[in-house]
């Protein structure tokens, strides 16, 4: 049970979309070579027997690192290839659309961060206003005590 008042669980509640983004990165990047890979030659039932375990082992992996939301959001998506051996067509489409998902989610990713980082600028602009305008005030007080020459 989550207590609105307790702010450690607030937190959790709020904490990143991806724990492991390397992880992601490496199943992204897997995922896109085994996609070419089939579009460049035929399988045999073998290799595609092959290429269904490791698309499915691929699936369970993101759903290691992604928040709750995105986990949702995956299985909605991709539905199960049922087939014991699924067609080379299946397959393509499966992994284009899983090579897809995984795109839109680093350029989700990388809009976050590039708003992130704007808004620290921002800050980071105002705290250095405010500063100059508290300078000028600051610096006529320590004046107003005069010298005697």
């Amino acid at each position: 049970m989550v207590d609105a008042d307790d702010p450690a669980a607030q937190d959790d509640a709020d904490g990143p979309f991806v724990t492991e983004p390397s992880k992601l990165i490496r199943i992204a990047s897997m995922t896109r070579a085994m996609l070419e890979e089939v579009r460049a030659s035929g399988l045999d039932d073998q290799g595609r027997r092959r290429l269904i375990v490791i698309y499915h082992n691929s699936i369970d992996e993101l759903r290691d690192v992604l928040s709750d939301d995105l986990k949702e959001e995956l299985d909605a998506i991709f539905l199960p290839l049922e087939r014991e051996i699924p067609t080379e067509s299946e397959l393509r489409i499966a992994q284009a659309q899983l090579v897809g998902w995984l795109e839109g989610l680093f350029h989700g990713i990388q809009a976050s961060l590039l708003t992130q980082q704007m808004s620290a600028q921002a800050q980071l602009e105002q705290m250095r206003r405010r500063r100059a305008l508290e300078a000028p005030q600051s610096s006529d007080e320590d004046d107003s005590s005069g010298l005697y020459l």
